[in-house]
């Protein structure tokens, strides 16, 4: 079956920290959700491909997603490649996601920026005709940016997402990958885990909730409805 949502994360952890929150209301509306990794995430100080893929898989069964891979293209050299585009583009066709999420488009860390550049490519090559590309020509209709940056930085989103009712099983996904933020970090308050609870009550008081997850849009937005409006 189709997949209503794609998110593409450069690592494994980039989807929970950005998307969380989105990830797990579009699994309580009843939509088909997946997660590609474009990389191992490896090396890491505290981590190897075998720790990082339990801890990947633990935080997907939290999720309750519907697909989870990875593309095993190079971590900390991640390129918007022809290659690596048509093996996205390919994956696209495969799994026609009506949504793409990617990282947002201003950051510090190359494979982010390299990341969001490759998806959207790759969501124009999997259009394509008369191509040895797997499956058959799809063109997802959006693509909407999660924030995962390494700038400080304060955006202005398109959206802010209300995750109150849903913000500790996001915190438990992220908290999977330990090799990631817990251990070697400090443990004096506030921790890595504290200041992303920080970060989204921040983006909750923006829209008068609790917890907000903010995402950005190059294209303009559509409602049918004002009644999902905060």
């Amino acid at each position: 079956m189709p997949l209503d949502v794609l998110v593409i994360a450069p690592h494994p952890d980039d989807a929970e920290l950005g998307a969380g929150g989105a990830m797990l209301h579009w699994k309580r509306e009843g939509r088909r959700v997946g997660v590609l990794d474009l990389t191992n995430g490896e090396p890491t100080p505290f981590g190897d491909p075998e720790i990082r893929a339990r801890e990947t898989a633990a935080a997907t069964a939290l999720l309750n997603l519907d697909y989870r891979g990875n593309l095993g293209l190079p971590n900390r050299s991640l390129e918007a490649t022809l290659d690596a585009r048509a093996r996205l583009a390919g994956v696209i066709r495969e799994l026609r996601p009506r949504w793409l999420c990617a990282p947002y488009w201003v950051d510090a860390h190359p494979d982010h920026v390299a990341a969001t550049a490759l998806v959207e490519a790759a969501r124009f090559w999997a259009k394509l005709t008369k191509t040895d590309m797997p499956g058959t020509p799809f063109h997802p209709e959006r693509i909407y940016y999660y924030y995962c940056v390494h700038l400080k930085m304060t955006p202005q989103p398109a959206f802010i997402l209300d995750i109150s009712d849903v913000w500790e099983t996001k915190l438990a996904a992220i908290a999977c990958f330990a090799s990631q933020f817990t251990i070697g970090r400090p443990t004096d308050p506030p921790t890595f885990l504290d200041r992303l609870r920080d970060e989204a009550a921040y983006w909750g008081k923006q829209i008068g909730t609790r917890y907000g997850e903010p995402w950005a849009s190059r294209e303009p937005l559509g409602l049918t409805t004002w009644n999902g409006l905060v």
